[in-house]
């Protein structure tokens, strides 16, 4: 075992002492020293619960005969910071926390990692993480929050409390209305109840096989939190003992399954620099990984519709069978060999598979009747994104799918919410929204806010939204993100002008603006490169750093 090399012998008592200064025995010291990453904290409603799930995973350690070491990361919410200066922290914060670990556990060599965390920067950082150190290794999730009261048709959400806001500004409800969704849309903790960013990667670790079945969906409120917790424990050194490591599960098989299940449930576009990142780990080409995406969206049919695609949440979607029902659906399109942390393979877990609901057929169809024939995230290419571009066409109306309009320009998101808010967007305008990338940014913010108002005054069905930036895994309407190169390093984005026509055309995956080659270069020629925003601290080090969206915003 790692820790006996620094733990075993008397040339090491040194390090013993430390440890017994803190209430370890010598017992304690000769088990398998399993670390307990957590991201608790008082500020996150995703991460509230963790300090009870931490104390089951830890019990499930010392039951099965490891000694379980406990410390915390940081972890911010998406939500929170949105709109504001925050946001650029966001997405740096997923590489400063898989560093974190990276540094907790090789400092001290511990011989496993069980990391919980629920919300979307933390969880990408965790498989990360795990792929880098290559030791045994899971991931838990705290469960998603309840939904709260019905508003509009549906049982009520963080996004509703947004939309709420540009309802009340436009004259359609009262104050108190919205006052009262203040206190209902978050009836518990939990990661939010909707198919965000949050949600998605947690199936997505699932569906990887670094989490335990049903880990990604059951409520965070739920007493099988708690089990699941206990049974992280037991799981983890199980993997201690088989000698199985991280690296045994996270493959290109189980990739591959993660972008399977993505496209099938209509998940966050989120997923997919963070799927970039991930592979990047493993020495997985940008370009392979765009390959993917592409050939596993147009061959992997749409078969889950919940909020924000349809009115069911995450509790709907979890009782419908969750994560194990879709992956038993789509089973036939899966790399059902590929090990997951049960100890079993994929194909062996689902033959194993117990439901403990009734399925529910409005929320996961059948494979051979689905919401889609494609899947619910399209990559996009053409002379505006030659690198690439990203869309949900499970959020986008089928009449919106093919767009044609013209480009009113801003160079940051602060600049395009306040044209909104003052009328200067009509029907009919592509909204291009530069300079929000991962250098430009810095941090590649979430054009959350732009798309919102848009919903909030009339605007959302007829017009489009294109950005190097991100969009919420809440967002719907006609958008493109993510694209690549970014207009900090001179990608064709940064040539568009006010009045240039942009044709969106997501059955075809093209975006194109309708300008030769030899424009764009020669308008690229007169481009100069804007001064960085931030010279210190991370955000500092992040514009240096960080690669372009469609190689996962890695820092390089």
């Amino acid at each position: 075992m790692r820790s006996q090399k620094i733990l075993g012998s008397l040339e090491w008592s040194f390090n013993r002492s430390v440890f017994k200064s803190i209430g370890y025995s010598d017992e304690d010291l000769k088990r398998p020293v399993i670390g307990i990453a957590n991201s608790w904290n008082e500020l996150v409603p995703g991460h509230f619960n963790l300090r009870q799930v931490g104390e089951s995973v830890k019990k499930g350690i010392h039951m099965a005969g490891g000694t379980a070491v406990e410390f915390g990361l940081i972890a911010a919410c998406d939500g929170t910071a949105q709109g504001h200066k925050g946001m650029h922290y966001i997405l740096p914060s997923r590489d400063m926390i898989a560093n974190d670990i990276e540094i907790m556990v090789e400092a001290h060599q511990l011989d496993a990692i069980v990391m919980l965390g629920s919300c979307d920067k933390i969880v990408p950082a965790m498989l990360m993480a795990a792929a880098r150190l290559d030791i045994p290794a899971i991931i838990l999730p705290g469960g998603p929050m309840l939904g709260g009261e019905v508003f509009d048709g549906r049982k009520s959400d963080l996004t509703t409390m947004s939309e709420s806001l540009d309802m009340l500004k436009a004259g359609k409800i009262t104050e108190d209305v919205c006052h009262r969704l203040e206190n209902t849309w978050g009836p518990t903790c939990g990661s939010c109840s909707f198919l965000g960013t949050a949600n998605t990667m947690c199936s997505l670790s699932e569906a990887i096989g670094m989490t335990l079945p049903n880990g990604a969906l059951t409520p965070a409120v739920y007493s099988e939190r708690l089990r699941l917790g206990e049974s992280t424990g037991f799981a983890i050194m199980n993997m201690v003992k088989n000698n199985v490591t991280a690296r045994d599960i996270i493959t290109i098989d189980a990739i591959k399954n993660a972008i399977r299940v993505l496209m099938a449930i209509g998940g966050s576009t989120n997923a997919v620099p963070h799927l970039s990142a991930l592979a990047h780990e493993l020495y997985i080409s940008a370009e392979t990984m765009m390959d993917l995406y592409e050939e596993l969206s147009d061959s992997t049919p749409q078969i889950v519709k919940v909020n924000p695609a349809a009115k069911f949440d995450m509790e709907d979607f979890h009782r419908a069978g969750g994560i194990p029902q879709v992956m038993r659906e789509i089973s036939g399109l899966l790399e059902k060999g590929a090990l997951t942390v049960t100890g079993q393979s994929v194909g062996e877990n689902l033959a194993a598979m117990n439901l403990l609901y009734q399925p529910n057929r409005d929320i996961i169809k059948l494979l051979e009747t689905p919401f889609a024939p494609q899947g619910g995230i399209a990559i996009l290419k053409g002379n505006i994104a030659p690198k690439r571009g990203v869309t949900k066409p499970a959020a986008i109306l089928p009449e919106m799918r093919h767009f044609t309009g013209k480009a009113v320009c801003f160079d940051s998101e602060d600049a395009a919410e306040e044209a909104i808010l003052a009328g200067h967007i009509k029907p009919g305008d592509v909204l291009v929204i530069r300079y929000e990338s991962p250098k430009g940014g810095p941090g590649m913010r979430e054009m959350f806010k732009a798309m919102k108002y848009l919903y909030g005054m009339g605007l959302a069905s007829n017009t489009a939204i294109i950005t190097d930036g991100r969009f919420s895994g809440t967002n719907n309407g006609c958008f493109v993100g993510h694209i690549s190169p970014e207009a900090a390093e001179g990608g064709p984005i940064a040539a568009l002008r006010d009045g240039d026509v942009i044709t969106i055309d997501i059955p075809n995956k093209t975006i194109h603006a309708h300008l030769t080659d030899e424009e764009i270069a020669q308008r690229l020629q007169q481009w100069q490169a804007p001064k960085r925003k931030f010279t210190k601290g991370i955000l500092g080090i992040y514009s240096q750093l960080a690669s372009s969206a469609h190689e996962g915003a890695v820092l390089k």
